[in-house]
């Protein structure tokens, strides 16, 4: 054992490669959907692989992990892009309620709702 680092670690290879965030998402088992596992601090992809494998994948709780520099994420924020101007609430799961627009319809043409019918 020496006191003295590598070659190729000396004093000037940690100041010359500052640390930054890397997202790690991870799948848990095969088919399901990849989640953000959480962010590790390396100087380079090689290290941050191997952190986020020790951290989300040592103990078998991960069968595939992605390893994203955040600086390469894009964020999109921008309400005009992410709020188109059309109604596309009809695509959504839940849908509209019909109920409502016929309401709104026949307000606006001012007829009453019609009676329901007895048997």
């Amino acid at each position: 054992m020496t006191d003295q680092l590598p070659a190729d670690r000396g004093p000037d290879a940690e100041a010359g490669t500052p640390l930054e965030p890397w997202e790690v998402f991870r799948q848990e088992k095969e088919g399901d959907p990849m989640r953000h596992g959480g962010s590790v601090m390396a100087p380079d992809a090689v290290l941050a692989v191997h952190y986020a494998r020790e951290m989300y994948s040592r103990r078998q709780e991960s069968v595939r992990l992605w390893v994203v520099r955040r600086a390469d994420i894009l964020d999109l924020d921008d309400p005009d892009l992410l709020q188109p101007p059309l109604d596309r609430s009809f695509k959504k799961p839940g849908g509209y309620v019909m109920r409502d627009k016929l309401a709104a319809a026949r307000e606006q043409s001012g007829q009453a709702k019609p009676k329901a019918k007895a048997k």
